[in-house]
């Protein structure tokens, strides 16, 4: 907690005020669902939804006492609504609590003007998306490139996300334009374009 503290004192020394905060950490590794241990699970749900849950929390009084709104964007991932073909149970899992505190945080934050949404990337070429990939050849025996061009080819535009694809995302959420869209009906965004 103490991290957050720091991170939004600095923010507030920084800036002057909080507008915006975007939730974007994560972790994971390939493993089984035989292959997970409790460590594994403790430090994936720690990162992914412990720290997201008590940033967008702090995020939420900052934003309350200020008095004039604001955007919260948490990065979810759609391995959070049961994709097949996430790197473990445990990372879906957390990006799946991750789905569900935004769409309760948008329900109970509307009414300060404060829009709370998820961005629900895709295959995203980062350098975790290149560690789990490379667990993936070791553990089917496949290639790097011919799980890449299978997953391309699954893709609609036969790539896979760009960071700048799902900050683009998290620009317009942060807009003033994005006021008119409904936080609860639209509440998670696939970036898989």
């Amino acid at each position: 907690m103490a991290d957050i503290d720091r991170m939004f004192q600095q923010a507030k020394d920084t800036f002057g005020r909080i507008d915006v905060v975007v939730n974007n950490a994560g972790v994971t590794k390939y493993l089984d669902i035989m292959e997970i241990q409790e460590e594994d699970w403790d430090r994936i749900h720690q990162i992914n939804a412990k720290g997201v849950f008590f940033c967008m929390q702090r995020a939420a009084k900052e934003l309350i006492a200020q008095r004039q709104g604001g955007r919260i964007i948490n990065i979810a991932s759609i391995a959070g609504k049961g994709y097949a073909g996430t790197s473990n149970a445990a990372y879906a899992a957390s990006k799946g609590a991750v789905i569900s505190m935004t769409h309760i945080a948008a329900l109970q934050l509307g009414k300060y003007d404060i829009n709370v949404n998820a961005i629900c990337p895709g295959a995203t070429l980062t350098t975790m998306g290149a560690e789990t990939m490379a667990g993936r050849a070791a553990s089917s025996g496949q290639s790097i490139a011919e799980l890449e061009q299978a997953r391309d080819s699954k893709i609609p535009i036969g790539r896979a996300n760009e960071p700048e694809d799902i900050a683009a995302m998290a620009v317009f959420l942060s807009g003033p334009r994005r006021t008119k869209t409904s936080p609860v009906r639209r509440l998670t965004w696939m970036a898989d374009w």
